[in-house]
């Protein structure tokens, strides 16, 4: 099979300190962009999450602009093109997918070339992007430090157990919803908590009274996920 050649995610990066010792890529939701969590980095240094002294790169990549057929063919930031179908399901583009796990690909790749071991890399990611997150981090011939998925899914699931990996099925996995997700259902989320419990991976739930967002007791969570598998 020839290799697939995608161009390079532009970023936004955030270090903590000088040389930094771990990295954390952080995958933006639809029609979002690499900004849109760059604040929360202070937040996950907080007491009980990482420490000070620990120098951590955060990379926020932005996912390349797609038409997205679900919403009108707008094209938009997206990491996946998606629809629905006759019978009102939603389908997922598998060729879009794959690219766009090339580029997250590349990017991890580009932190092992600057140091950084695999097993202190992390990949994060909210909605699309926590999708994406499961999806690459879980397919890893290198175990990952953790995967955190918030508000997220499972992408192409009647692939997942031909396609994981032994070092990804042992992979820590930080997973969060809102009971009041309008936009990705809570049962999509525990459905993919079941899915990878079933599979033998080691899947860390946590659920909110909340929507389609994050809050501040689920940021101290993932800040206490990080410190614990960072440090």
């Amino acid at each position: 099979m020839r290799a697939m050649h995608v161009p390079p995610l532009e970023k936004v990066v955030v270090e903590t300190g000088a040389h930094p010792e771990a990295c954390v890529i952080w995958l933006h939701g639809l029609g979002a962009d690499g900004h849109d969590f760059e604040p929360i980095v202070p937040d996950l240094f907080q007491p009980g999450g990482l420490h000070p002294a620990l120098s951590v790169r955060f990379v926020f990549p932005h996912a390349p602009a797609m038409p997205v057929t679900l919403n009108g063919g707008y094209i938009m930031p997206a990491w996946y093109d998606f629809w629905q179908t006759p019978d009102g399901r939603i389908a997922h583009d598998e060729a879009s997918i794959r690219r766009s796990a090339r580029q997250i690909q590349m990017l991890i790749e580009q932190q092992v070339m600057h140091g950084i071991a695999p097993r202190r890399i992390m990949l994060a990611g909210f909605s699309q992007g926590a999708a994406m997150a499961l999806h690459c981090g879980l397919r890893q011939e290198e175990g990952l430090a953790g995967i955190v998925a918030l508000s997220g899914y499972l992408l192409l699931p009647e692939r997942l157990e031909a396609e994981m990996t032994p070092a990804g099925r042992a992979t820590p996995v930080f997973m969060a919803h809102g009971t009041e997700d309008a936009v990705v259902p809570f049962v999509a989320g525990v459905h993919a908590r079941e899915t990878l419990t079933a599979a033998g991976c080691r899947v860390a739930w946590h659920e909110y009274p909340i929507a389609h967002q994050v809050c501040e007791p689920e940021i101290a969570a993932i800040g206490r996920f990080m410190a614990e598998h960072l440090a």
